[in-house]
């Protein structure tokens, strides 16, 4: 919402606020490469959790490293919303701007989201994702705000932690409660017409409590926080939620499958790390939102360097980026079954991780120059209101 490197070229942004951007950017770069296996690598699909005896280490890594990027976006979105509110009337502004954003995520999730996913037009299924997650959440958060911030926090904590109390909790089709409870809590199907169903790939009720969370954090970022209380806080604040991690795991008791000892370090280590992201559990949530406040506080310490300022140029165009990463994605793929054909099964799909890592890592070097262009344009042309929703 607010971004740091969109700021007028005569006001620098403080670290404070480029740490934001840059932790932003950083996140988008794995989601880059979570979609790249998404694309290129669907002939290895992973289950959540994922199943261990069958994924290869470096597949389980790239996949756990995308884990980062729903909780984050997330979390800072929650605490951009705090910042807007200290640039603009209080609460009054963030609660509209809140409601009409979140709406506007909403439909862009049905129209050029999912257009980008399935290219169906008009479409037969749709994918209630991450931008759905995330509109929902930041509708729930326009009448949030209005809480007394320690109440917000305690009912952010309440839904992040018990959460997973509700997992045994379904509704059968044809019952009144089981649209409400697939979209806030229990990952299932919508069955519309003969013609049209919706997937709820991510139910909204833990994103609330995690969005709630962001924007309690808010006043850690305020202009008068002395930066050393302010990284105090975020270093106690990432080393409590993972030693929480590291201590639930180990009980192997809530919200989770077990984790069991493995063959060798590698897989025991692979099980332990094993955790569920649909809806995300407590233990997911946990550790990457601990490990999401501990690189915040390590971007910000690491200074106005040339890597921090390319990374908040991610950071500072997200939407701009997800829907521009998808087309291309999309496009490159159809290029290559047209050229190349289905050479795995169903699919066309690389023959090893490597080539989704280097794809990757050639998409983001060939996509940082219309980013870099479209931040700058937005942070010029105030006077465009809707730019803003971008």
């Amino acid at each position: 919402m607010t971004s740091a490197t969109a700021l007028p070229a005569a006001s620098k942004p403080s670290q404070r606020l480029l740490s934001i951007d840059a932790l932003r950017g950083l996140v988008i770069l794995f989601m880059l490469l979570d979609h790249v296996r998404e694309t290129f690598f669907l002939h290895r699909q992973v289950s959540d959790p994922m199943a261990i005896d069958s994924t290869e280490p470096a597949l389980f890594v790239s996949r756990t490293l995308a884990h980062l990027c729903a909780p984050v976006f997330v979390l800072l979105t929650g605490l951009s919303a705090w910042l807007y509110g200290q640039k603009h009337q209080g609460r009054g502004d963030v609660s509209a701007f809140l409601f009409k954003r979140g709406l506007f995520l909403v439909v862009l999730e049905f129209t050029l989201v999912n257009i980008a996913w399935t290219f169906q037009l008009p479409p037969s299924v749709i994918y209630l994702q991450v931008i759905w997650a995330i509109g929902i959440s930041m509708i729930a958060l326009a009448a949030l705000v209005w809480l007394p911030r320690p109440l917000l926090l305690v009912l952010g904590a309440a839904i992040v932690a018990g959460h997973n109390l509700l997992d045994g909790l379904h509704f059968a089709q044809g019952s009144a409660l089981h649209v409400p409870w697939a979209i806030l809590h229990d990952r299932g199907w919508l069955e519309f017409s003969d013609s049209l169903c919706l997937r709820t790939s991510y139910p909204v009720l833990p994103w609330v409590g995690v969005i709630a969370l962001g924007y309690g954090l808010g006043p850690w970022f305020a202009h008068s926080m002395p930066a050393a209380t302010r990284q105090r806080r975020l270093l106690l604040a990432g080393l409590a939620t993972l030693i929480g991690f590291v201590a639930l795991r180990l009980l192997n008791g809530y919200g989770e499958a077990p984790w069991t000892v493995q063959a060798d370090t590698a897989h025991t280590l692979m099980s332990f790390f094993n955790i569920t992201k649909y809806p995300p559990s407590l233990l997911f949530l946990a550790l990457t939102l601990g490990a999401g406040l501990l690189l915040l506080l390590g971007l910000e310490r690491a200074g106005q360097r040339r890597w921090i300022s390319t990374l908040a140029v991610f950071g500072a165009a997200p939407m701009f980026f997800y829907l521009l990463h998808l087309y291309v994605l999309k496009v490159a793929y159809l290029a290559c079954v047209a050229l190349l054909g289905l050479n795995q099964g169903n699919y066309f799909g690389f023959d090893g991780i490597w080539a989704v890592w280097l794809t990757a890592v050639l998409l983001a070097v060939a996509l940082f120059p219309p980013v870099r262009w479209f931040a700058a344009f937005k942070a010029r042309r105030r006077d465009i209101a809707w730019l803003k929703y971008l």
